[in-house]
């Protein structure tokens, strides 16, 4: 079965290896067990259920509330030879009946409806004429009213299967979903026995980012410039506040449009297939904007305002870096972000318990634009996972250094809390810190108490502020129906100088660069181009990860092609030849002789070198570990695993190596003297011993720069 499905991936889809934890759901789909598998956005959901598709007898029906995932979808699997349609509230009614009709002469391997077709007679009894193999539910959290997007058609689907000749297997996908929600799928989509798949909700690849206090529009206005030749998104809360964000970039000439259920149908469809298209290189737009949309090479997401909750907020998110390059996402946070959420949630048609749910959720997203530690752990740890470590990426990891003592300040405002009795809301304390003379501070003798006025030096905002990031980090409670500061077990060790309080300043951001960038952007033309001649986005071509791979490892035969991950067969015979041509055009006009490596053996190339050694050959030709990592598409750290295991299986390494982007001189002294202290065996002992900036991957250089010293 394993190797079935290997070769259907390869030859399909071009690549030769599936992700983490896709071949187990695949597998168990197989062995006729329904499954319900967690995906966080990006992490190869379609492909679980896609595989399956073709290996089981009869159609695949795929439930999708998201009219643009199946039309690019479809689009895709027909561009890579495989037969598939979709069903939607877009389509004519004689489209539709010319669907249905095709899809009971068994001609299609996979077709996507939305949940509201199921409730359709004529889909109903075409349905049972045919053998449904598998149903596979998209976007599971839908069915559960504790979801963050509530659909009452996602209830009916047991509905729909219970009419079937016979059952198929079920498979429930959806990228984010905590433990009460997981629960509502099991139950109210009635599987039967299921497999339950949680794959890790880390996104290696996505740097994420908070920017406190900035002036939000000049901070876009810097990175849009840095990033011009990227595709991105913005989100904003308001319909209003995208207007004005799209009109202010667009007058300063940037490739921009916006999306917002404002608009009309034809408008927003309009820009998001330009968007798609790479005809817009940014877009502008609510929440509305982004759900099924399948463009793999979004650089960056970035929320002008935050968002309502965690869930929403990951998923959007989860856009950016579908190819698994590094992307950025990077939420602009200001206080009043957290009053307009909070103004929505009130003026909106839930019920009083929702409202009650939303404002939960809407502190837990407070508490993680406040939160003074590594924002990855914060946001795992939100939907029951651990990460051990610290990301190392996030704004908070790469910025520890800038970690400021505010313990004395933290104090004050807790001995402020205490002399008014744990009894009142952040304004009123705020007010007596800084000395206000309102009547209601005067008439409840607050400008008599010892604190009054001891922080006059912050601004509100500022103090406000402050006071929300001790919220976040528990050094005081803030709760109720109308909430109220008061000191816990956590503000008296404060008080008492056993536990210091420490808040981060703000960073900048650092702008890639790219190896080839003129081969890169001839074949990104290239793409273009062939993307317009067929009518299909551009990522549909290839992925910007395929296209960085060809311009950092310059193929200039059609095997060597092949190797490279995302070209499979039907590719390489399309559109091989062009690209072979632009590298032999970019190879002789800047006199480069690569040579190629292969990385996957095939019967052509078996003897092909193991991929430590690949690695010390590239560095004997240029023995800057940074640059080979970049060049190879691996990290540092398997750069040094490399060179180690190059070591111990092959002998010495004959070039000298450099570790000068890694560590500078005092770092590696401090590392050293640190290993005399705490021993080489194990590197926790060696981090902690040393100063927090230094990292793990420099810990791990300097080691290895000493071992091959001696």
């Amino acid at each position: 079965m394993e190797k079935q499905a290997k070769q259907l991936l390869k030859q399909y889809f071009g690549y030769d290896e599936f992700r983490e934890g896709q071949l187990p759901i695949i597998e168990t789909i197989m062995q006729q067990q329904d499954v319900v598998a967690i995906i966080p956005t990006g992490g190869g959901k379609s492909i679980c259920y896609q595989i399956p598709a073709l290996m089981l007898e009869g159609a695949t029906i795929v439930v999708s509330p998201l009219i643009s995932l199946m039309k690019d979808q479809v689009d895709s699997l027909q561009n890579v030879g495989i037969h598939a349609a979709y069903i939607n509230s877009m389509q004519s009614d004689r489209e539709v009946d010319k669907i249905i009709e095709q899809i009971t002469t068994g001609i299609y391997k996979i077709v996507y409806v939305a949940p509201e077709r199921l409730s359709s007679e004529k889909f109903i009894e075409a349905m049972k004429t045919i053998k449904v193999s598998q149903i596979a539910i998209d976007e599971a959290h839908c069915v559960s009213q504790w979801g963050h997007d509530f659909r009452s058609s996602y209830q009916r689907i047991p509905h729909f299967i219970a009419m079937l000749s016979e059952r198929p297997i079920i498979s429930a996908f959806t990228a984010t979903a905590t433990k009460q929600v997981r629960e509502d799928m099991l139950h109210l989509l009635q599987l039967q026995q299921p497999k339950c798949f949680l794959n890790s909700f880390d996104r290696k690849n996505l740097i994420i980012s908070v920017e406190n206090g900035v002036n939000k529009k000049l901070y876009l206005k810097n990175f849009l410039n840095q990033h011009a030749a990227e595709s991105g998104i913005i989100y904003a809360a308001t319909r209003r506040e995208v207007d004005q964000i799209h009109e202010y970039f667009s007058v300063l000439g940037f490739s921009i449009g916006k999306y917002h259920g404002g608009m009309s149908d034809t408008d927003r469809i309009e820009n998001q297939e330009a968007f798609i298209y790479d005809e817009l290189k940014i877009m502008v737009a609510t929440n509305a904007f982004g759900m099924g949309i399948d463009k793999s090479n979004v650089r960056y997401v970035i929320h002008f305002n935050m968002p309502r909750n965690m869930e929403g907020y990951y998923q959007e998110i989860g856009r950016a870096g579908r190819d698994g390059l590094d992307s950025q996402c990077i939420l602009l946070f200001g206080p009043s972000d957290v009053r307009t959420q909070k103004f929505l949630i009130d003026n909106s048609i839930l019920t009083d318990e929702r409202k009650r749910h939303e404002t939960e959720k809407l502190k837990g997203m407070t508490d993680f634009v406040y939160h003074q530690g590594c924002l990855k752990q914060y946001i795992l740890n939100y939907f029951d996972e651990c990460l051990n470590e610290p990301c190392g990426t996030c704004s908070f990891c790469e910025n520890k250094e800038d970690l400021v003592d505010h313990t004395q300040e933290a104090q004050k405002v807790l001995s402020c809390i205490f002399r008014m009795q744990n009894n009142f809301g952040i304004q009123v304390v705020v007010d007596v810190l800084r000395g206000s003379r309102n009547q209601k501070i005067r008439q409840l003798g607050f400008d008599q108490l010892s604190t009054y006025g001891i922080m006059k030096d912050y601004s509100k905002d500022a103090l406000k502020e402050f006071i929300n990031v001790l919220i976040a980090q528990q050094a005081v409670d803030y709760e109720g129906e109308y909430p109220v500061l008061k000191l816990n077990p956590k503000s008296a060790a404060i008080l008492k100088n056993e536990v210091s309080v420490f808040v981060k300043a703000a960073r900048q951001v650092v702008v890639e660069v790219q190896q080839h960038p003129d081969l890169l952007n001839a074949l990104m033309q290239m793409r273009y181009e062939v993307a317009k001649e067929e009518h299909i986005p551009p990522y549909m071509v290839f992925s910007d990860k395929t296209l960085k791979e060809l311009s950092a490892r310059l193929p200039q035969t059609e095997e060597q092609l092949l190797d490279v991950s995302g070209i499979a067969a039907l590719k390489a015979d399309k559109y091989g030849q062009q690209i072979l041509e632009i590298i032999s055009t970019y190879l002789q006009a800047n006199q480069l002789t690569p040579v190629f490596t292969f990385k996957t053996k095939t019967a052509s190339h078996v003897k092909s070198e193991k991929s430590f050694v690949t690695t010390v050959t590239q560095l004997c030709e240029n023995p800057n570990l940074v640059a080979v990592a970049n060049e190879r598409t691996i990290s540092l750290s398997t750069v040094m695993s490399h060179i180690s295991q190059y070591v111990s299986e092959v002998g010495p390494v004959e070039v000298d190596l450099d570790f000068s982007d890694l560590f500078d001189e005092h770092i590696e002294r401090e590392v050293l003297e640190a290993v005399t202290v705490v021993g080489a065996e194990k590197l926790k002992p060696i981090k902690e011993h040393v100063a927090e900036h230094i990292t793990y991957e420099q810990i791990k250089g300097i080691m290895l720069k000493n071992q091959l010293q001696q």
